[in-house]
């Protein structure tokens, strides 16, 4: 379909909302008995949906970790629980009302701000030893102002932790009967975008439903992307989609997972 103007942030902005007020899967704050577990040092945190290597973490204790587009009352309690300074930002103000919500109710210090993950200009340069950026940036139509904030924002020597689907996920048709008949069928180009490759049809759809709108961006914008914004990529993983939704997640890891450092 021809790309029409829509205001992709504000409404994936209330779609979120929406989600969090229907307790979707990362909307659901963590409980107390589990935060508990974190305070006597039985935790674990996820980039990917298997449990993080926390070598990747280090000692969080003390650190000033700025958990990324990554509200809902799930990992960010957590880090707080074990000992970390957390700064929560997010677009959706009701997922972050699950982090003040777990805060609140287990005692915990976290702090929560409002935004667009691409602007972190409410933050002071060099503010943070750890980015905590878990799958989300695929609700944003360019990546690369998110890795160059998370530059800026970063000590010298601190750490930007993020994960994202592999864009091969984009590229295939939908029809319903290609998939009960295990066909891919490539239709789509990277980078991918709902607001230009899908039908006026199915954008009434998904806009009326309230879905989030996503963006399908290219490896050279999610890794090549990092690298230029000056950060070494010093480890990498994918991973296996454990409940897949694509064809193509039954033959390839579509969760990828990246640890970069700021070395000056």
């Amino acid at each position: 379909m021809q790309e029409e103007k829509i205001d992709f942030l504000h409404h994936n902005e209330s779609a979120w909302n929406k989600q969090a007020l229907e307790q979707n899967e990362w909307s659901q704050a963590v409980s107390t008995e589990l935060i508990n577990d974190a305070k006597d040092g039985k935790w674990e945190v996820h980039l990917t949906p298997k449990p993080l290597n926390k070598a990747w973490l280090g000692d969080v204790r003390g650190k000033k970790i700025l958990c990324l587009a990554s509200a809902g009352g799930q990992q960010a309690p957590v880090l707080a629980a074990v000992g970390a300074s957390v700064v929560v930002f997010d677009i959706s103000e009701e997922q972050l009302k699950q982090d003040e919500h777990v805060a609140d109710r287990d005692g915990l210090s976290l702090k929560t701000v409002q935004g667009d993950m691409r602007d972190l200009s409410a933050f002071e340069d060099e503010s943070f030893d750890i980015v905590f950026h878990p799958i989300s940036n695929h609700y944003v139509e360019d990546v690369n102002p998110v890795w160059k904030e998370a530059y800026r924002v970063l000590k010298k020597g601190g750490t930007l932790l993020a994960s994202f689907f592999n864009p091969v996920v984009f590229i295939a048709d939908r029809n319903p009967q290609d998939i009960a008949d295990g066909i891919i069928r490539p239709k789509y180009t990277l980078p991918y975008a709902d607001i230009k490759d899908l039908s006026k049809e199915q954008m009434t759809r998904k806009i009326e439903n309230q879905e989030a709108l996503v963006f399908g961006h290219t490896l050279s914008d999610l890794i090549g992307g990092q690298l230029k914004a000056g950060f070494l990529i010093e480890d990498f993983e994918e991973e296996m989609q454990p409940h897949p939704r694509f064809l193509i997640d039954q033959y390839l890891p579509t969760f990828i997972a990246t640890k970069a450092v700021k070395l000056r």
